[in-house]
């Protein structure tokens, strides 16, 4: 009896560890125009370069977006340059629109997409409105908050996320994308030096 659940105990315990932690692309989330996705589709998969098979993981930024917040226009301006600059094939810009903090993303779905991609030109992956903290929050914020120890307190939170779904680091509004454009760069070059390792 006892060596029947020492033996089911072992068990039990090799399957745990089998288990692979989670992380922030485990996570699910309805896009801008209401399609539910798996943000497993953010963290990249295996592509091919002239016919070479190669680890596609990317880089990711998410950010809690508002389109009439103090903030709205230096932030959208340089996010879109990132992801100009550095997407979408190693890095992508993820942005969830969100109303909790002033009030200062009160339209619909549909308008918020229309104004980001009016007024900024927009090409990075939106999301419909969430809330990011507080018993509501989105799963995958719930996440982020946990795993890096900061929460949002308004808008424009950035965290940075690698490849491997871990948060690298989080910025509060106060911070410019200029600030932290030299940290993402760094990643990102580090996962295409790894990218070519493995060609």
């Amino acid at each position: 009896m006892v060596a029947a659940l020492v033996a089911a105990w072992l068990l039990l315990s090799a399957a745990a560890c089998a288990q692979r932690e989670q992380d922030f692309y485990d996570f699910k989330a309805v896009n801008i125009r209401g399609k539910l996705v798996s943000l497993e589709k953010y963290r990249g998969s295996p592509r091919s370069e002239a016919g070479v098979a190669f680890s596609g993981f990317t880089v990711s930024l998410v950010v809690n977006v508002a389109s009439e917040c103090g903030f709205t226009d230096q932030h959208y301006r340089a996010l879109q340059q990132l992801q100009r600059d550095l997407g979408p094939h190693h890095f992508n810009v993820l942005a969830f629109p969100c109303n909790q903090f002033g009030q200062q993303e009160p339209d619909s779905n549909k308008e918020i997409e229309s104004f980001a991609r009016r007024t900024y030109s927009v090409s990075f992956p939106m999301f419909s409105k969430v809330a990011v903290t507080g018993t509501g929050a989105h799963p995958a914020f719930k996440y982020l908050i946990q795993t890096s120890g900061k929460e949002p307190t308004w808008n424009f939170w950035k965290y940075l996320v690698a490849p491997d779904g871990k948060v690298v680091g989080a910025w509060d509004p106060t911070v410019s994308v200029e600030e932290i454009r030299p940290q993402i760069t760094a990643l990102v070059r580090k996962l295409i030096l790894k990218k070519r390792e493995d060609l």
